[in-house]
């Protein structure tokens, strides 16, 4: 899902109840008179909204268990798997046309276009059964620990759906809020999708061609580099202190090709000394592996900013082109 890191905030929260307490009246009304005098929304109607808003306990339980949070070697078989990579063939056979017109304009892979959707909805079969404005009126004035940014979600949800002529008591997504086959947050529909089909609107829950352009799209705007490498094996057996070399927490690329060639990491790539690069560690039922990640790892960490997302999406990607090539 675009643009969320859930699961730094869950090991906070996850022994912590949901109290009463973490939202009241007066943060409702200030939300409602902020949004209005901000943008010019009637009051009454975001009163409206709120009111038929819904807390959901669902929601709330399930954040607390995101895909990211589980060990990588449970985590990538649910993405790599035969279904999913024929199934994303299939995909790309039948919008063969709209892909390369996407992967020629925007300088996206449709590989990777192809993986994001497989990950995110399946290629349009899941996405999501939780009404969006339930959840993100429940995380945002119910979840203390990333109130701030899901209130200004909810904000961005009502903006969204003046704007694009959008039922906001009707549209389903995940429970994090995200929508159609790309599965978007509200600020990023309303910053990357496109009208790639031409007729007028930006349809991200209906569309597959605007979807697929609005992926290609979001990506070129996170300065991926067509024809670059994303993350490539290593073997850091001559590192001294290993621990210290993948602690950095976030996704940030903290060094570079030359300088984690110097520490003693092995691996193979073309780019240059002075790449931006970063090595993770990935946990495997026995043991781990290594990868070094480059900028283009770190542009899909744009997207959903867990690295296990980020390589599970670069696998799945280039099983997919293997398959189709046969």
């Amino acid at each position: 899902m675009t643009g969320i890191g859930l699961s730094a905030s869950v090991a906070v929260y996850a022994q912590q109840e949901v109290s009463p307490s973490a939202t009241t009246e007066a943060a409702k009304q200030a939300f409602i008179q902020e949004l209005a005098q901000q943008h010019q929304i009637d009051p009454d109607y975001i009163t409206q909204l709120l009111d038929s808003a819904q807390r959901d306990e669902q929601v709330l339980q399930a954040i607390q268990r995101p895909w990211e949070a589980r060990p990588w070697h449970q985590y990538h078989g649910i993405f790599l798997t035969e279904r999913r990579i024929q199934q994303g063939v299939a995909f790309w056979n039948e919008h063969q046309d709209t892909l390369a017109r996407a992967e020629q304009e925007f300088g996206v892979p449709a590989s990777l276009i192809v993986a994001i959707i497989g990950v995110e909805t399946f290629y349009g079969q899941y996405m999501g059964n939780y009404r969006v404005l339930d959840s993100l009126y429940s995380l945002g004035f119910y979840y203390p620990p990333r109130e701030r940014f899901f209130r200004s979600e909810l904000g961005e949800f009502i903006r969204l759906a003046a704007a694009e002529g959008l039922d906001p008591e009707a549209i389903k997504g995940s429970y994090a809020g995200a929508m159609g086959y790309g599965q978007f947050i509200s600020s990023s529909y309303r910053a990357y999708a496109v009208d790639f089909d031409g007729d007028g609107q930006r349809d991200l829950l209906n569309n597959k061609v605007d979807a697929i352009g609005s992926v290609a799209n979001y990506f070129a705007r996170h300065r991926y580099q067509k024809g670059q490498p994303v993350a490539v094996p290593a073997w850091p057996n001559r590192v001294e202190d290993l621990d210290t070399l993948v602690s950095s927490r976030g996704q940030n690329l903290t060094h570079t090709v030359g300088s984690l060639r110097a520490a003693g990491v092995d691996f193979i790539t073309q780019m240059g000394d002075d790449t931006p690069a970063r090595l993770f560690r990935f946990d495997e039922q026995d043991g781990a592996s290594y990868w070094v990640g480059l900028p283009n790892f770190y542009s899909i960490t744009r997207y959903n900013h867990s690295p296990l997302y980020a390589l599970a999406v670069h696998l799945l990607s280039e099983e997919i082109r293997h398959a189709k090539q046969q």
